[in-house]
């Protein structure tokens, strides 16, 4: 495989993740590079590890995996986007209410449970690599990780910035583009 079928592998990869990055850059509203470098982090770590898994339990349980990916991804997503619209529903938030928010975005329960969702995708490319010839699994996953990390990092502060533009709606509208992204991996995977 070549370089670059990897690289467009991994920017396919990648936009699931920069979809959710800049929803929750909405959410976040004031983000700064800190909170771009975690979410990269988190985001580009999990899309380097899950083609690693993916491609080491290749033939033994590829089917399975296949199987319930985009369940896992569905639920997680619609779980995490229902929360965000319900919180954006409740009375208006004062400074501190903002605090608890950015707290809950930046907590490493929901940096992990956002990585998992948006990378399982990842974990069944890896299954596909095990079945691949001329695939060197390290450098293909680190290239997946590096993608991931630099449009993980933009789609924070991007969506920071205009979220600060539609401050009142942008959790709510964070939270549907995160249920839209769940159904859209549930239905791309049944269907399709």
């Amino acid at each position: 495989m070549s370089l670059i079928e990897i690289f467009v592998i991994a920017l396919s990869l990648a936009m699931d993740a920069l979809a959710v990055s800049a929803s929750n850059g909405l959410a976040l509203k004031k983000a700064n590079a800190g909170h771009a470098v975690v979410f990269g982090l988190y985001f580009g770590g999990f899309q380097f590890v899950m083609p690693v898994i993916g491609y080491f339990c290749g033939l033994g349980f590829g089917s399975y995996i296949e199987m319930i990916d985009h369940w896992v991804a569905f639920g997680l997503l619609s779980v995490i986007g229902g929360k965000m619209i319900w919180d954006s529903r409740q009375p208006d938030s004062d400074e501190k209410d903002e605090e608890l928010d950015e707290k809950r975005i930046m907590s490493a329960k929901n940096l992990v449970m956002l990585a998992v969702a948006t990378s399982i995708d990842a974990l069944a490319v890896g299954v596909s690599f095990a079945l691949t010839d001329n695939v060197d699994i390290w450098l293909s996953s680190a290239i997946i990780g590096i993608v991931a990390f630099a449009l993980s990092f933009a789609g924070v502060l991007a969506g920071s910035r205009i979220g600060s533009k539609f401050e009142k709606y942008s959790a709510c509208i964070g939270g549907i583009v995160l249920i839209i992204i769940g159904l859209r991996i549930l239905i791309t995977d049944l269907f399709f």
